[in-house]
This record gives C-alpha cells, structure tokens and sequence, in this order.
C-alpha cells in the first residue's frame, strides 16, 4: 500500500509499502499492520525496529477516514484531570462532537506533559478519527506515530512553545495577565503580587509577562518576591496567598492566575481577618462559573474555555476530513470581568 503525500508538509517516499517495510525489517506484512493498528501481540523489540523504520521513511498510512465499526471517536487527554477547569474543556469538545455525531473517548496523563507510549498504544488500538492533547504534546517519534496512521491531533492550551506544524488552540494569556494587572494600577494599587502556575507551563509565564508589563509601563518597580509561580489549584493559591499576607509590607491587592488559585487566597485572607475588598483586592483567572458564586463576587479574566475546545474539536474534525487549516495557532480573545473583590486600597500603610 503507497502513501499520499503527509498534511503536514513533510516529504514521503512513494514507493514505501507495507511490504517493503516488512522486508526490511525482516519480519511478514501482517506483523507489520499488527504494529499499524496497535495490536498488542508485538514483541517490544520488534515493535520498536518496525516504528524506527517506519520514521525512517515517513511512511504515510492513507486517509482512511473514520472507523467503519461503532461510532468515530475524539481522543481527549488531558495532562490532569481534576478541577472545574477541566470540566468546561469537556464540555465545550461534548458539544462540538456531539453535532458531528462522534462520540469522546477520555484520558489523563497522570500529570504528565508527555504521554506514556502504554497510553499511545491504546489510542492506536482504538484508532480514532483524532486527538485533542490538552497542556500537553507528543515527542517526535510519537508524534510519527500518529501520522503515520493518519491519525490527525490538536493541541489545546499548549504546555510550552506551540510545535512546529502541529494545530494549536489557545488564549491571549499576556493580554489576560496585562489587563487584570492594569485593573488594579486603576484602582490605585501599587503593591501587587501575583500567584501563577507552574513555572514550566507556557500559559503561566505568559500571565506573568502580562503582569510585568503592566507595573513596567505604569512606571513600578516589580518586587522579585511578589513573583509566585504555584499549581493553579486551591490549596497553592492558599500556601501562597498565605505567606504573602502575613509580609510587613503584604500586598494590597494579588492577582492570581486562576479562579481556583484566587479561592484560596480568599480563603487565606479570611483567616488573617483580612476583608476583601476593604483590605485586600483579588483578581483570578478563568471566569469559572464558581467566580460569580463565591463571596464576595469574584472580579476575573474570562478565558473562553468551551469556545477554545470548541474551536480545537471543530478543527480536528477538518483535518480529519483532509482539509488543511487556514490557521496553524489560533488565540481567543480574553476579557476582564469586574465583580465584588476589586476596590482601591484603603491605605498606603500595611499594618
């Protein structure tokens, strides 16, 4: 079986085949397809020579299309899965798969930004129409994987540097960190600290960045130490908000980098007898449904999650389809939404 040129604009030899492959690697054509479909009854060994060979000569499987047997599924991994974060990303790629008439196969990566070859060789077994990756990429060799099983995927809110080649579906992280910080300098805030995520996470320093810029051009020094990089949960956002408020000079106001992370600054203000926002202005991230619930009213930046999802499932499903997509990395816009836990500072004084 010949291939047809790849999607993604690399080179395939023609005449590669099943059979050549096979012959190569000294092992028959049907072990060959074995590995193809993901079959399990491959030595590891030989698994791993035929993948190498299959690399080696871009072998491209012809589109195929959808399985022919149940229904065409989207493969949803997320490198976590356990916040409410999460469920509106689910949401959003139900929606759009569900008026395609494909059905949601979902998966975590145990807090992993790179999946497990055991996780890929089950995505192979199932052979989906596509995949969807959230905070999470492939390596090269899997990556090969996937295409070389016609197999297109997207990534959702990249964990670093968007790939080479690859779809990408995202947010305007810098505008988002830029304009909550610029709310609070308009409220007369000057010491502000922010809590983001992990350090190593694209969207976590890009909110940052947003933040920096914004103290740089109102004329601020940034205090190194008001700098928190935590884990977009609860409990981070507490720790943190925690030693920042017990400072002699705490902050006057904390933007963090999720509504999750804001909960527990909220929570640790509250054990501190700090009033927000008398005392203390909060500013999160996300806009989850729990931000317009909790008291006060949280003040955020919406992030359109289920329009994002949306927006990746809907390409996945062009790519699939074999159209090529007019955009290779698309950001959604970002958007204040100011509430209850933002007013301007009471004092200049601290104590």
């Amino acid at each position: 079986m010949t291939t047809d040129p790849p999607s993604n604009g690399l080179r395939s030899n023609p005449a590669v085949t099943i059979s050549s492959i096979a012959e190569e690697t000294g092992v028959s054509v049907p072990t060959v397809s074995k590995v193809l479909n993901g079959r399990s009854d491959v030595a590891a060994d030989t698994r791993a020579k035929i993948e190498a060979a299959l690399e080696r000569h871009q072998y491209r499987r012809r589109n195929r299309g959808p399985a022919t047997v149940g229904p065409a599924l989207i493969d949803l991994a997320f490198h976590e899965l356990d916040s409410a974060w999460s469920i509106q990303i689910i949401r959003g790629v139900e929606v759009a798969a569900a008026e395609a008439e494909m059905s949601v196969v979902l998966s975590e990566l145990g807090g992993r930004h790179r999946p497990e070859q055991k996780w890929l060789d089950a995505v192979l077994a199932r052979r989906p129409m596509g995949v969807i990756l959230v905070l999470s990429t492939l390596g090269k060799a899997q990556r090969h994987q996937l295409e070389s099983r016609s197999i297109p995927f997207v990534v959702l809110d990249t964990d670093g540097e968007p790939p080479d080649g690859v779809p990408t579906v995202g947010s305007n992280n810098w505008n988002g960190g830029l304009s909550a910080t610029r709310h609070l300098l308009g409220l007369g805030h000057e010491r502000i600290a922010v809590i983001s995520g992990p350090p190593d996470v694209l969207c976590s320093r890009a909110r940052v960045d947003g933040f920096r810029s914004a103290l740089e051009e109102a004329g601020l020094t940034v205090e190194p130490s008001f700098i928190r990089y935590g884990d977009f949960y609860v409990e981070g956002g507490y720790q943190h908000g925690k030693e920042l408020l017990t400072r002699p000079d705490r902050p006057t106001a904390i933007f963090a980098g999720s509504d999750m992370q804001a909960l527990g600054v909220l929570r640790a203000a509250r054990e501190l007898g700090l009033d927000v926002p008398r005392d203390l202005s909060v500013v999160g991230y996300d806009n989850l449904p729990v931000s317009g619930w909790v008291g006060p009213a949280l003040t955020t930046v919406n992030q359109p999650l289920q329009a994002m999802a949306v927006t990746a499932t809907n390409l996945l499903i062009d790519l699939a389809r074999g159209n090529s997509p007019q955009l290779q990395q698309v950001d959604l816009a970002t958007e204040l939404i100011v509430r209850e836990s933002t007013a301007p500072p009471m004092t200049s004084d601290p104590s």
